[in-house]
């Protein structure tokens, strides 16, 4: 639906987390230097510990009233009540009804205070954990995984956006760390055009078509090869790739027991995707679930959106969870900002950044933890205020990254997180 009225330890093994801190630290500087990664036995340890995150994005605004922080029988609350989930002591929105079931692999932050009601500054500062100036570009949250766990040679992109509409290109997100480490973006959860080899090309054809290809290619290189050009060369071998491994977007190749306990509306059906794509070695996938701008019929959105939430994210969670991927994946639902405590006359909420809350769980984060208070009303911050730095911090710790390292760009250094935060240690485990 839309609302349009919107504005680990062992003797002589480098443990997964020191090799992941340094190549955070060193960053383009050490490519090139991994020749003990091509050891058997090292490799293998390290696909097996392959480190995840999938964002879902409540674009818009969710409303932190009507999901991680009721406040039921106040003259903020609205309407709806608090239930128990199970964790012990935990509350949520009603509306979040399997969601609730699934509380003990998740935890929540309740203490975010922004200071933003904008949503693009909003959104930029909850992906990139930075506050947006004309300075300087930061990567978003998925380019930063990326860049730090992904190794040099992988032939799909490790960072993929899947919206409700438009995609099929690359986007512009990951900065300073170059188009390799872009988002591709699948609109509507459909693998990226043109990826279907024609009905006509033969598998020679093709073969030789591409030798020439890259004759003229690496001529031309020999001359002038420059960063744009190994850019243009990345993106056409990583499509080259897509081509190969087309199915991979597919969720028809999914039981279709899945497929329905998933769902058939697009949520649900991306949310399997994200699953699949995780599952198949992507690094960070985002699935964008809109729209949350509820200026008006507040309650009604939140009754339809948020109950086309719950249950495919409920199975997303339950099947990470049962898979065996929960201790590697880290999983956060965030938005760009909370809405008001105050009910406005059309019945709506506005854009609130000052007291409101995110989900977050798996990988490195405390099971069932609550960190963070409002108050009575939900207007204030009463206990453990954080801002979307900390957030960020906190994401790259949980996933065994060390975020006060440093990316080496052109011979600089670029912090991987904003170095004036930190982690939130209670929420580390």
């Amino acid at each position: 639906m839309s609302c349009s009225q919107g504005c680990g330890c062992e003797d002589h093994v480098l443990s997964r987390r020191r090799m992941l801190g340094s190549l955070a630290v060193g960053g383009a500087a050490i490519v090139g230097g991994l020749g003990w990664l091509t050891q058997p036995a090292m490799a293998a340890r390290l696909k097996s510990e392959q480190k995840r995150m999938i964002v879902i994005d409540m674009h818009g605004g969710l409303s932190q009233l009507e999901s991680w922080d009721p406040k039921p029988g106040t003259d903020t609350g609205g309407p709806f009540r608090a239930i128990p989930t199970s964790v012990s002591g935990m509350q949520i929105s009603e509306l979040l009804p399997k969601t609730a079931k699934q509380m003990h692999h998740l935890a929540l932050c309740r203490g975010i205070n922004t200071k933003n009601d904008d949503h693009g500054k909003g959104t930029y500062m909850m992906l990139t954990g930075r506050r947006q100036t004309p300075a300087t570009e930061y990567p978003e949250i998925g380019a930063v995984v990326s860049r730090a766990i992904d190794a040099d040679d992988r032939a799909l992109p490790g960072h993929i956006k899947i919206r409700p509409s438009g995609g099929g290109g690359r986007s512009s997100d990951s900065a300073y760390l170059g188009p390799k480490f872009a988002s591709i973006v699948l609109g509507e959860g459909k693998p990226p055009e043109n990826t279907a080899c024609p009905a006509d090309l033969t598998e020679e054809s093709s073969k030789l078509r591409e030798q020439f290809r890259r004759g003229l290619n690496d001529h031309f290189l020999e001359r002038r090869r420059t960063a744009e050009t190994d850019a243009y060369t990345q993106s056409y071998e990583q499509a080259q790739e897509f081509v190969k491994q087309r199915e991979i977007f597919d969720i028809t190749k999914e039981p279709e027991k899945d497929q329905k306990r998933y769902g058939s509306h697009d949520f649900g059906r991306h949310c399997l995707l994200a699953r699949r794509l995780l599952e198949k070695g992507i690094t960070c996938v985002q699935v964008r679930h809109s729209n949350y701008d509820t200026h008006n019929e507040n309650f009604n959105f939140h009754i339809e959106q948020l109950g086309e939430f719950d249950g495919p994210f409920a199975t997303l969670v339950s099947d990470i969870a049962e898979r065996g991927m929960l201790d590697s994946t880290l999983i956060v639902v965030l938005s760009e900002f909370g809405r008001t405590p105050r009910i406005n006359q059309h019945y709506g909420r506005d854009h609130w950044g000052k007291a409101w809350s995110i989900c977050l769980g798996g990988a490195g984060i405390v099971r069932g933890a609550v960190i963070g208070k409002t108050n009575k009303n939900g207007t204030e911050v009463t206990e453990r205020e954080c801002d979307a730095g900390h957030l960020f911090h906190t994401y790259l710790r949980a996933l065994g990254l060390k975020s006060s390292g440093n990316f080496m760009i052109a011979g600089k250094k670029m912090p991987m997180a904003d170095p004036a935060f930190d982690a939130i240690p209670e929420l580390l485990a």
